[in-house]
């Protein structure tokens, strides 16, 4: 089982007020923490994964499809492939969300690290 160690050059700025890492991935299952400025937007995008995470810290409106939804921190979702989505955080403060995506994202294998221990 390969363990990740948290490193600064581990973050990737991949929007402005967007930093993700992947904290795993492996056996069909992807694990990325973002880190979110106050009042940035992700915008809305889909992909075929099964996206399920949770806000950390932080909160804002999430519209996954055509539904809204006001996420506070220890607030969760899950979103079928193929939905689309985005996130507006709140003004108040940074978010933390850890998310999880099944099957992993080949698009995102480039930013993981080597593990540090076999």
């Amino acid at each position: 089982m390969p363990f990740w160690d948290d490193r600064p050059e581990a973050w990737h700025e991949i929007l402005p007020g967007v930093k993700r890492r992947i904290l795993t991935h492996g056996h069909g299952v992807m694990m990325v923490l973002y880190h979110i400025a106050p009042g940035s937007t992700f915008p809305m995008h889909t992909h075929p994964h099964v996206q399920a995470g949770t806000f950390l810290e932080g909160g804002g409106r999430f519209r996954v499809g055509p539904d809204v939804y006001s996420m506070t921190k220890g607030s969760s979702y899950s979103i079928a492939g193929g939905v689309p989505h985005e996130l507006v955080t709140q003004a108040g403060g940074p978010s933390v969300v850890l998310d999880v995506f099944v099957p992993e994202r080949a698009d995102f294998q480039k930013e993981a690290l080597t593990p540090d221990r076999p």
